[in-house]
């Protein structure tokens, strides 16, 4: 039986030996490599912190002590320490343990993770509210995998050392960032620096030089001013020292001892202190440590090689078509520019880097900026595309108002992973974005139907220059295979297609619902109920024009959206129509005011009926409701 088959619950890691722990998070590496190689998931920066995690766990006492990571993938080796073993299996499943952190799920996970750069903040805000209830536990914030160039990251920096509170950031720096590799400096500074008798010392020579008899108070400033200098020439810490931190390393992250051993002399202290560890992304993975390669797999592949088993043929992603039409976009155009944060490689944005790199800007986790810094490059007459997950922009929220729609600077915003994203769970679910945008003055909002439709809409976000414009798909196989974007015209400013032609009942349908619809409508034909289908792909402004001919004959309109009802497409429409047509019945359907949790996409829009079986039956009950009436 492995070491980790024994382990319940941390107080089992405290019990072990050094050597024990070394075994243990060997363990812990091909566990991850065994479970995500079948269910997927974000199996790179887990791999670089178990023998962090290990070491955390070893030395904290959990969870009354509350380890709050940050960008909850980090976490997957504590949920192997945490009781969670035996059901790793159901990682990212329906009804499994999710594949970030949830406080639902165990009390070890003190704050759910999902977007980036959260856990300095919500540390200090534990921290708090300890000193304020008088009790007594150990705050410790983790942070990593790029998120200290968020901004949120250094907003919790600045205020935690602001309030000389008891609490402890860990920043792992898995080679994205900061500092150099390790090497024997550093080791001798670090091995000085966690010295129990060192520290003391330094604080008494504190005490005594603040303390100093009037004719030597100038000593104190002497002392303070040499201890600095010495202090940034001889370590990268100087930066969080002038926040208000101790700071301690660079430390391997990746050696047990001494991870233990600092976490055992800094865990007494209580000002804030910072314990800076090198790690690396994917440590110890067969296919090889590529960092953004291996940041996340889908299930099903060979450790060994990191190749997908059982690939089925079909139509190419959304992301990837749209990746491939920006770059031959970038082509035709020489002003135009793309902006991601963070994500490249996830937003297919990747070979437009590569093809024009001085039109190529990866802000890192810092989406606000990103929007900005989008907006300053059209007041010069440069094109800038913001690529961004829909569930990532919501961070730049305030910047797309004010920044980008007040000015009516024509930012383009194109928004991946839109709608609803499956396995990734509840926190990456980009059911937003329709209902904040239609509320942005100045914005165009579009979706479109299929891949073709999408990169005919990019050329017209392009080409529109009254103002901001926004469109968004989703994280699925494109309908159809589109030509290339040289054949593709811009999709008419506003207009919406009439796809089929009915007389009781008019579907106008969102983006992916489009096809949806038809194949709903198809099926109800065939009962003898006759449907008009619309293409919507101008969600604001709308087709007045094609809106009006719709309420000149249809009793009753259905709109239907990948997306929250709240506030939505639905929501927009009905308001318009009630004002244009009275007597004209509307209805809502798409995803209710609920969190909708992990689980295959398929069976996520079957379970909300946002598949063709789902709208035909609502169309169905309407059509009822309306007889009735009549």
């Amino acid at each position: 039986m492995s070491i980790l088959e024994s382990i319940n619950s941390p107080a089992d890691v405290r019990a072990l030996s050094r050597d024990e722990l070394r075994t243990l998070a060997q363990d812990v590496r091909d566990r991850l490599i065994d479970v995500c190689s079948r269910t997927g998931g974000h199996i790179g920066a887990g791999l670089g912190v178990v023998e962090l995690t290990i070491a955390l766990h070893a030395v904290f006492d959990t969870p009354t002590d509350q380890l709050v990571w940050d960008v909850g993938h980090q976490a997957y080796p504590h949920k192997l320490l945490t009781g969670r073993n035996s059901r790793m299996e159901t990682l990212r499943q329906e009804d499994g343990l999710s594949g970030f952190l949830k406080r639902t799920e165990s009390e070890y996970d003190t704050f759910g993770a999902g977007h980036a750069a959260t856990a300095i903040s919500a540390a200090l805000g534990m921290a708090a509210g300890r000193d304020v209830l008088g009790e007594a536990f150990k705050a410790v914030a983790i942070i990593g995998d790029g998120s200290l160039g968020s901004g949120l990251a250094y907003e919790g920096l600045n205020n935690a050392g602001h309030s000389d509170r008891d609490i402890i950031v860990v920043l792992n720096d898995n080679e994205m960032s900061i500092a150099p590799n390790v090497g024997a400096m550093h080791k001798y500074l670090t091995s000085i620096q966690r010295n129990p008798l060192y520290n003391r010392l330094r604080s008494r020579i504190g005490e005594l030089v603040d303390n100093a008899p009037a004719p030597f108070t100038g000593v104190s400033t002497l002392v303070r001013k040499w201890e600095e200098s010495v202090k940034s020439f001889l370590t990268p810490g100087v930066l969080f020292e002038e926040l208000g931190f101790r700071y301690f390393g660079p430390i391997d992250g990746h050696d047990i001892d001494a991870l233990v051993e600092t976490f055992n002399a800094v865990r007494d202290m209580n000002t804030p202190r910072l314990v800076h560890v090198i790690t690396q992304k994917g440590r110890g993975f067969p296919a090889g440590e590529h960092g953004e390669k291996w940041h996340a797999l889908p299930p099903g592949h060979d450790p060994a090689t990191g190749k997908q088993l059982n690939v089925s043929a079909g139509n190419p992603a959304y992301t990837a078509v749209y990746g491939k039409g920006l770059t031959e976009l970038g082509a035709e155009r020489q002003d135009l520019a793309v902006i991601t944060a963070a994500m490249p490689g996830g937003t297919g944005t990747t070979a437009f880097g590569k093809a024009y790199p001085n039109r190529f800007f990866d802000v890192g986790i810092a989406e606000g900026h990103g929007v900005t810094f989008a907006s300053g490059l059209a007041t010069r007459g440069v094109r800038p595309v913001v690529t961004i997950y829909s569930t990532f922009l919501q961070r730049g929220y305030d910047n797309i108002i004010h920044d980008a729609a007040l000015q009516k600077l024509p930012v383009v915003f194109a928004m991946d992973r839109a709608g609803l994203v499956g396995e990734d769970g509840e926190t990456h679910m980009g059911l937003y974005d329709i209902a904040y945008m239609l509320s942005v003055p100045n914005m165009t909002v579009t979706a479109p139907r299929n891949g073709t439709e999408m990169l005919g809409l990019l050329r017209a976000g392009v080409e529109h220059l009254d103002g901001p414009f926004c469109l968004r798909y989703p994280r699925d196989a494109s309908p159809d295979v589109p030509p290339a974007m040289s054949e593709i015209p811009a999709t008419p400013y506003g207009t919406w297609e009439v796809l089929r032609r009915g007389r009781e009942v008019a579907i106008l349908a969102v983006g992916t619902m489009v096809d949806t619809a038809l194949k709903a409508a198809d099926d109800l034909a065939a009962e003898g109920l006759d449907v008009t289908v619309v293409n919507c792909r101008y969600l604001k402004p709308y087709d007045a024009v094609t809106l009006n001919a719709i309420l000149s004959n249809h009793g009753h309109v259905l709109m239907v959206e990948e997306g929250t009802v709240v506030n939505g497409f639905g929501a927009y429409m009905s308001a318009i129509i009630h004002r244009l047509a009275p007597a004209v019945r509307t209805a809502v359907h798409g995803v209710p005011d609920q969190i909708v949790y992990a689980a295959p996409r398929k069976k996520q829009l079957a379970s909300l009926g946002l598949d063709a079986p789902g709208i035909a039956a609502r169309v169905r009950a309407l059509h009822a409701s309306e007889a009735m009436a009549d």
